[in-house]
């Protein structure tokens, strides 16, 4: 599996609508936090291994309606 998490910068007035949509029809998106800086809303994303990250974001998650711009950090370990 391999974790990424996407910041989203939203149209404006579409943040919450395009957090609910991506946890309602994005199955890979686990958890959204809205934020606060240059974006909007931070999205983690498991994938699976064979999982093309670039597809996943710009098939999946920037055609979400509202979504103006992301930013896809890539995790390598995590800690316990």
């Amino acid at each position: 599996m391999q974790t990424i998490f996407v910041m989203v910068k939203c149209q404006l007035g579409t943040a919450y609508d395009v957090a609910a949509a991506a946890m309602d029809n994005v199955e890979h998106v686990s958890e959204v936090y809205s934020i606060s800086g240059q974006h909007d809303l931070m999205m983690k994303c498991t994938l699976d291994d064979e999982t093309d990250i670039g597809h996943f974001v710009t098939n999946e998650l920037q055609m979400i309606d509202g979504v103006a711009d992301t930013f896809t950090l890539i995790t390598f370990n995590a800690f316990t």
